[in-house]
């Protein structure tokens, strides 16, 4: 079962823009940062970028960094990712993810420099929304 559920993929021109969402029913991810990754045929995963709880700390990868801006509305239980300037090598399959497991999830890094970026820190998936960057 899967506890994040994503959605806003599709074919988009290169140069275009696509809005990514996630989101959780019946689970509160206002408490709990959240990332966003993705996983292109034959790529091993890319982390994107993290948000905290509040969401006054954000993360990016140098490869989307100034392109996608992640951002949170918690009264709509909703975690954004607005894509810009989209290129073929965007195209992949994107996640979110958080730590449901935790008792404390709220930021993007941990104890011990532990962080968003390692495999396992945010444990919990969704399967994915699929982009397509393509002429």
């Amino acid at each position: 079962q899967f506890m994040l559920v994503e959605s806003g993929g599709g074919l988009v021109q290169p140069g275009g823009s696509l809005r990514l969402s996630c989101t959780a029913p019946g689970r509160r991810l206002a408490n709990l940062a959240i990332g966003w990754f993705r996983r292109a045929p034959g790529k091993k995963r890319e982390e994107l970028s993290c948000i905290n709880s509040s969401g006054d700390n954000t993360n990016y990868a140098d490869s989307v960094n100034g392109r996608f801006t992640i951002s949170r509305d918690n009264t709509k239980n909703t975690v954004y990712l607005q894509m810009n300037s989209l290129k073929p090598e965007d195209t992949a399959r994107y996640y979110c993810a958080a730590n449901f497991v935790a008792a404390d999830a709220r930021d993007c890094s941990g104890e011990y420099g532990t962080s968003w970026r390692q495999p396992g820190f945010l444990g919990s998936w969704g399967q994915g929304t699929q982009v397509t960057v393509s002429s």
